[in-house]
This record gives structure tokens, sequence and C-alpha cells, in this order.
């Protein structure tokens, strides 16, 4: 008989063991089983969240705080920006998106738009979204308080531009000095919009 049969190891020994084992199970399962590592990316079409929380670093820009109808209905200033979560472009332009609402807060009602909802749907006249947007993206819409379009535009449309046909549109003038901003990488994805000098 060999001594393992007679002699057990010592109690003292086999809970470490038992320890161990499930240890080494633990990891060698975690590794089979672990999702990919995170590829989140300004330069593709993949959907890796709400894009203005991940490459703008604003999270509050959705849901729009709100409707295009209410915004009509109060008289109020409206900026429409349509926006998928799985386009590259869309993702490159939300900074733009987060600029406009620190530069103009509470003074217009910013309301971004995914697009899946809108398509292949019929035009349900000036109050809904869908009768602006043009099939592309991203897009910009600036309805005044009037209810008139000043502002249609979409692709990379720059931040001046749009806060030009916003103070337009408000009646608030602009800063002085503003006018001439670019966007600025701080990271692989975050960016943000700064005075240019």
């Amino acid at each position: 008989m060999s001594r393992d049969a007679r002699h057990p190891l010592p109690r003292s020994l086999s809970r470490p063991l038992a320890g161990l084992w499930a240890l080494l199970l633990t990891v060698v399962l975690g590794l089979l089983w672990a999702p990919g590592e995170a590829a989140a990316s300004l330069e593709n079409d993949r959907y890796d969240g709400n894009i203005f929380a991940l490459y703008a670093g604003n999270g509050s820009l959705v849901p729009p705080r709100s409707s295009l109808a209410q915004s009509l209905a109060e008289h109020r200033v409206a900026v429409i920006v349509y926006y998928l979560d799985d386009s590259s472009v869309s993702k490159q332009f939300s900074p733009v998106v987060s600029e406009l609402q620190r530069v103009w807060g509470n003074a217009v009602d910013l309301i971004p738009l995914v697009t899946d909802p809108l398509q292949n749907r019929p035009d349900g006249g000036v109050a809904d979204p869908a009768h602006y947007w043009d099939g592309l993206i991203p897009q910009v819409v600036v309805i005044n308080s009037d209810g008139r379009v000043v502002f249609d535009r979409h692709g990379q449309v720059s931040v001046d531009a749009i806060n030009a046909a916003v103070s337009e549109a408000t009646g608030i003038p602009m800063a002085p000095g503003s006018g001439n901003s670019a966007t600025l990488s701080f990271n692989e994805l975050n960016s943000e919009v700064v005075a240019s000098r």
C-alpha cells in the first residue's frame, strides 16, 4: 500500500491546497470566458455607448430636456442635432454638441436626436423632428422662436457657424473673441472645443 492511501494529507495542508485549486480554476475559467478588451474608437462605426458621455465627456445631453413640439409651443429657439451612436462622424462631432450646451445653456433647447426612430416613417409636420432631417448625419438645424429654420447643415459643421446662427436666432450677441474655435483632442477618446489663437 502506498503512503497516500494509509496517511491522507494533514487537514492543515488540505484546506490551503483546495483554496489554491479553486483560485487556479477561477483564473483559468475567467481567461477562457473573459470578454475582449475594450475597443472604443472615434474612427469606426461600432456602437460603443453614449457618444456624448464617451467622446465629449458630457452624458447630460441625452435624453434631451425638451422636445421639438415643446420648443415650438413655447416659442423657444431649438437646435436639433441628428446623429447615430454607431457612426464615426457623429462620434467626432460630439464635442461640438457639448460645446453648444456649454455656450448657450438654457438660452436654447438643444435637442440631440438619434436618427434610427426617424427612418422610414411619414413626416408628421413641423413639430416632428423627421420633418427637418435630410437623411444625413450629423445634421444641425436651428429653428428660431417664430418656428423658421435659420440654419440647416450636415457634416462636420464648425461650432462657430452654429454659434452665429444661434446668436441670430436668439438675438444674444456672441461673446467677444468668439468665432475662432478648434476641436482639440486631449486623449485617444475625448476632445473639446477650444478658442484658436
